[in-house]
Order: structure tokens, then sequence, then C-alpha cells
């Protein structure tokens, strides 16, 4: 009993991570509004330093970036940070599987505390027919295949620098401020759907639709650490199935390789027994605590920002000039 209130400690680290990585993006775009205000008002407002945590909602960006980067061996100067923080994901869904989806991604935490609400509201949530299901997680794989296919392999290196060095590419986070700020009638009712959706079926986002966690699914599949289950002391209860928000079945695997296990470790928080039946483990031979497995992931996440800042690969060239010539006709500058 000791050991079972000790897993479940790890759901409540969890929720304690996301709701501190939330707050800081909060506080994180809150700055960034103001800077952006700072040169909209032509300086009548305070002036703050841009936060370059904005350039992780920045993928499209990041992707164009990398290939430049392998192609041309130039890191980004424009939004260095969202190919950093691109190529971190990708290194933390090798290590530690989608562990980001379910630990730091605002949109996955949005959308695991919709499945919540849904769950006080109506006492479950709900699961589609399998064939529904297994249908609609394909347009996020046609969505990644096609920024694969349109930027990192038919893209001329070119044309990826240009658009880079664009005045859009320049002002992208200001565009995606803007964006957020005045939504169109038409992202108002796809958010609304999104949100519906997300507080009846678990996860819907980034089940169907998300593009970003369908790559980091794919390396993932990759990744050395899995969930694994000893099949001579397992009872058969189910409870590890039931708990997982993406419908694996756990009880019926030896070890979870699905591209949809986000690393939520709610399986092992709810396993009944006591002898380490369900764990983390590195090829199935070393074990990793649960209470580890979230230092590991933010050590790294952490220590690639840190290295980034340290040898230059953060902080943004555009020049405070640049953003005042920019800024204030932001809206007249389209890709």
């Amino acid at each position: 009993m000791e050991k079972q209130k000790w897993y479940n400690n790890i759901v409540k680290v969890r929720n304690i991570v996301q709701i501190i990585f939330s707050l800081f993006l909060l506080y994180a775009g809150w700055q960034f509004y103001r800077f952006v205000r700072y040169f909209e008002t032509g300086g009548k407002t305070e002036f703050v330093a841009r936060p370059e945590a904005v350039d992780g909602f920045l993928p499209i960006s990041a992707l164009l970036a990398l290939k430049q980067l392998l192609v041309a061996k130039v890191f980004d100067p424009i939004h260095p940070a969202a190919l950093v923080i691109f190529l971190t994901i990708i290194l933390i869904s090798f290590l530690f599987k989608k562990g980001f989806c379910s630990w730091l991604c605002p949109v996955g935490t949005i959308s695991e505390w919709l499945g919540t609400l849904g769950e006080k509201l109506f006492g479950r949530t709900f699961e589609l027919p399998k064939v529904v299901d297994w249908l609609l997680m394909i347009p996020k794989y046609l969505i990644l295949g096609f920024f694969v296919k349109v930027i990192l392999i038919d893209m001329p290196i070119m044309s990826v620098m240009g658009f880079l060095q664009s005045p859009y590419n320049l002002i992208a986070d200001v565009k995606m401020l803007h964006f957020f700020l005045d939504l169109s009638p038409f992202a108002i009712k796809v958010l609304i759907f999104l949100a519906v959706a997300s507080i009846l079926i678990k996860n819907f986002w980034c089940r169907y639709l998300c593009p970003y966690g369908a790559l980091l699914g794919v390396v993932s599949l990759v990744s050395p650490v899995k969930v694994t289950r000893n099949e001579e002391t397992c009872i058969n209860c189910g409870s590890c199935t039931k708990a997982c928000p993406n419908q694996i079945e756990v009880h019926n695997q030896k070890r979870i390789s699905s591209p949809e296990c986000n690393a939520c470790l709610n399986c092992i928080s709810n396993c009944p027994q006591e002898d380490e039946t369900l764990k983390l483990s590195i090829y199935n031979k070393l074990k990793v605590s649960t209470m580890t497995y979230p230092v590991l992931l933010l050590g790294v996440f952490l220590l690639m920002i840190t290295i980034a800042k340290l040898t230059g690969h953060w902080e943004s060239g555009i020049t405070k000039e640049m953003y005042q010539q920019f800024i204030p006709k932001a809206e007249y500058f389209n890709h």
C-alpha cells in the first residue's frame, strides 16, 4: 500500500510540473505582448526584453531552420531558440518517449485538463469505435508527411534561406500573437469544436490532429525507454489499460512500443501490484524510477537550453531597430 501511495505521487508531480510550465509560458506570453506593444505604440509603453521562449511556438520556422542547418551548415540567427527547442524535444522523445507531450506541452496539458473536466461532468469520457479511431489518426501523419516532403525534401535550400531571412519570418512570432489576440470567427468555431471534442474524448487534438505529436511518436518508437509488464506477476485486472489516456491495451503487452504512449505513467501509478509488475526500463533491463524519470526529462530540457545560451544559439539576432521597422507594419507582411 505504501508503494502504491509512492507511485500515486508521480501523478501529482506531473500535474505540478504542468502547472509550473504553463504559468511560465503565460508569463512569457505576457512579456512578449508588452515587448510588441512597445513598438506598436512608438515607444510610449515600457520596454521589456523579448522572451526567447516564444520561439517554441514556431515549429514551421524550426523545421526550415533544421534543413538550413543540415544542408548549408548554418544555424538560424533569426529564431535560434525555435530550432534549439525543436531539437531538444526530439532528443527528449528519443531518450524518454513522448514525455514532452504529457509533462510540458501546453496544448497537451489543456487537452488533458479538458478530458478531466469531461470525466467530472459525465462520469467518463468516450471512446470511438476502433475503425473510426484508427481512421481519424491518419490525418496527423498525413500533415506531418506533407511538411516533411515540402520542406525537407522538395524545397530548394535557397528558398529555405530566403524565407528565413524574409520580413514575414522575422516577425512570425508577432504574427502569431496577432492571430491569437484577434481570432477570426472561423478560428473561434474551430477552437470551440476542439474544446468540446476534448471534453468528450481524451486528448482529441493530440490523438487525431497534432503533427508535432505524430513526429515525436515516430521518434519515440526507437526510444530505449519503455513501460514494461511482468507477465508472471500481472493479475490481468486491466487497471493499467483503464488508466491509459491513449487507449493502449497495456495489460495485453509485455513492452509498450506504441507511438501513442506519452509516458504519462498513469498505468504504473494505477497498478495495484506492489512488485513492479509495471515499470519503466531501458531495453527491458535497467529500471528507471518513476520519480527519477521527470528529473531526467526536465534535466535534459534545461541542459540543452543552457548549452544554447552559453554557445550563443539562443537569443535572436534581430536588432531593436529592425523590430522598430517591421512590427508596426506587421499586418502587411504575408508568406
